[in-house]
């Protein structure tokens, strides 16, 4: 054979396998991905669902709703610590010791930040701005011991006045004077200002948690409110810090050049349903934040933007805070269908069903130790003490019905030995 003929068929044979490789996805296929999460915002404060009277006013939440896809059953935790880290690590509270607020997340952690960052070859720049809680309360909090790239926020659970608080940056804290949602937008905009590379973003607002306060005029659509007191209507102040929030995600998603905004999805949700003062019909004080039922754990969750293939559609697949690690992983490139306790949803965002076949949610804190789980037709919560209760949440999706209380039919027995043998899978 000429050597030329030989050069053509080696070149030939090279070529035919390398267009039969799969790509390895490059910087530039890659999105941008914002995870947006709210303090105590549940369905019935939450415009595009059905519980709840009173709505705030929130035209970019409800623009992100609308161009992507609203989830109808995704569970939380009862409290902010425990949904925040089942985020960053994949897991349930039960193994990391996270299960209620102020529980610490061990240094010995892989954070979803770091995962993506090792595993995308460090494609990805990475940032948490925002709350943190997931430290000691009095311990100099740095979460980029955990792998985040840039953080700045609040590591506390809450502040103590809008206007006055605390910044931590750089395991430094410094005293804040301005509006606590702008400086984290400011510091968002700022942060996605300086990226070269594609970027993961947890925006982490500490609105609408207490203290009830009055923000900026501009910010707002409830009126001239006099200043909280004990005894006044919580829900006007409560809704007033909805749109505030609402007005700064505006701002940063309206300081997106549009190269970046056409290549960024945008994740929304709530880290557990509404406060007990606000919580409104049907649900109730006592099934509101910090319960497993309904209006503790079944929250607002939205996902537009990039490669996100379906529009203003509600999805009612089961889903854990825990699923977002592998979705968001997936989103950014890398293949992975489940990590620990997450099972990745990202079939979903193109029009296909999702996996789960059941769905988890716990909480201990210290006096209660209880866990709920689910297969989107009925709902079992068991306490430590043996205690249970048993809902058909298809016909009574407000938990109103003790099952327990009376005599089990056919099939509601055999539903519920389902999900105790499911929970006992779950807790091995």
């Amino acid at each position: 054979m000429k050597p030329t003929a030989l050069i053509f068929l080696i070149l030939l044979f090279f070529g035919c396998n390398q267009a039969d490789a799969p790509l390895q996805p490059s910087a530039s296929t890659l999105p941008n991905i914002l995870l947006i999460i709210a303090d105590d915002m549940g369905k019935d404060a939450t415009s595009g669902f059905s519980e709840g009277s009173i709505k705030p006013n929130t035209p970019n939440l409800d623009q992100i709703a609308s161009e992507g896809i609203r989830f109808s059953n995704f569970w939380s935790n009862p409290t902010c610590s425990p949904t925040r880290a089942a985020i960053l690590t994949g897991k349930y509270g039960y193994r990391t010791g996270v299960k209620w607020a102020n529980d610490a997340l061990p240094a010995s952690e892989t954070t979803l930040h770091r995962y993506i960052s090792e595993g995308t070859g460090g494609a990805y720049s990475t940032a948490l701005i925002g709350k943190w809680h997931l430290s000691e309360e009095g311990t100099a909090a740095n979460p980029e011991d955990f792998g985040i790239g840039y953080y700045a926020g609040l590591s506390r659970g809450a502040v103590q006045d809008y206007y006055q608080w605390q910044l931590t940056e750089d395991g430094a804290g410094s005293l804040q004077t301005e509006y606590v949602s702008k400086v984290f937008t400011d510091l968002a905009i700022d942060w996605v200002a300086r990226q070269s590379a594609p970027w993961l973003l947890w925006l982490a607002y500490t609105a609408p948690h207490t203290p009830f306060h009055i923000p900026p005029e501009t910010m707002h659509t409830q009126g001239d409110l006099p200043e909280y007191s004990t005894g006044t209507d919580p829900t006007p102040y409560y809704m007033a810090a909805i749109e505030a929030m609402d007005f700064q995600i505006g701002r940063l998603l309206n300081s997106l050049p549009e190269e970046v905004a056409e290549n960024t999805v945008i994740i929304f949700l709530a880290d557990n349903g509404t406060p007990a003062q606000v919580v409104q019909a049907p649900y109730s004080e006592t099934k509101a934040k910090g319960s497993l039922y309904q209006g503790g754990i079944n929250v607002p969750l939205f996902i537009s933007g990039k490669g996100i293939d379906r529009k203003a559609g509600e999805d009612q697949s089961l889903i854990c805070s825990a699923d977002l690690f592998a979705t968001i992983a997936n989103l950014a490139g890398m293949e992975v269908a489940v990590h620990h306790d997450s099972q990745s949803f990202s079939p979903v965002l193109s029009g296909h069903s999702g996996s789960r076949s059941f769905q988890y949610a716990e909480m201990d804190n210290g006096a209660e130790n209880t866990w709920a789980i689910s297969n989107g037709q009925y709902k079992l919560i068991v306490k430590a003490n043996g205690e249970e209760e048993l809902f058909h949440l298809a016909a009574d999706p407000y938990e109103s019905h003790n099952l327990l209380t009376g005599t089990l039919t056919t099939a509601e027995t055999e539903a519920k030995n389902l999900l105790e043998n499911a929970l006992s899978e779950i807790r091995q």
